[in-house]
């Protein structure tokens, strides 16, 4: 199994956690609990394979990644109280998960024909938090991505460094260079707290 395929499954295992989590905030049952685990972990992929006239989603022709998210999920259902405690593991395979989703989105654009860079930007950003974003939606929430830390800015970053490598490497070197600058730029903004500017509500009134 390569490198890429095993942070994959971390990063499945990882956002099926966060979203599992997140359900267990908002006091959900074990059913929406294992939803939100499935949604965070292969939404971003699903709409991206939808996208590009898949004529089946990645997430259903394998079947390990739901499998995956389930038992994520279920693992946390069992063992909350002692996860939480372990919160900065849990971003860093965070990290890893957004690193590995958006260097895929970027392959899977290319290998189907679509290498305009904006295509691949976006296919790539989609994939790896679109599963987040549906998440904050369906816990009526504000999605993370717009208004907390360097996350999908990352992910455009990341796959921006996949096409200037990919059009003069190739694809795999390609795709190791958008998981290594996606996840350290990740990294890097979540150790130095590093966020966006926002817009003040003061502000807009002055």
């Amino acid at each position: 199994m390569e490198f890429i395929s095993i942070v994959d499954i971390i990063g499945t295992i990882a956002f099926a956690m966060s979203g599992a989590l997140r359900a267990i905030e908002k006091e959900m049952d074990y059913y929406g609990i294992a939803v939100f685990g499935i949604t965070t972990a292969v939404a971003g992929g699903t709409i991206r394979d939808i996208l590009i006239n898949k004529d089946l989603p990645v997430s259903l022709a394998n079947p390990i990644y739901l499998i995956i998210s389930i038992l994520a999920a279920f693992f946390v259902i069992l063992f909350y109280k002692k996860i939480i405690r372990f919160n900065q593991i849990l971003n860093i395979f965070d990290a890893v998960g957004l690193a590995a989703f958006t260097a895929i989105g970027s392959e899977v654009a290319v290998n189907n024909g679509y290498t305009q860079p904006f295509i691949i930007i976006v296919l790539a950003v989609m994939t790896g938090t679109g599963g987040g974003t549906l998440r904050d939606l369906f816990a009526n929430e504000i999605p993370y991505v717009f208004h907390k830390e360097v996350y999908a800015v990352a992910a455009v970053i990341g796959s921006i460094f996949f096409i200037i490598t990919y059009q003069t490497v190739g694809n795999k070197a390609a795709l190791y260079t958008a998981f290594a600058v996606t996840f350290l730029i990740r990294l890097f903004c979540m150790k130095k707290d590093i966020h966006l500017k926002r817009v003040s509500k003061e502000a807009k009134l002055q």
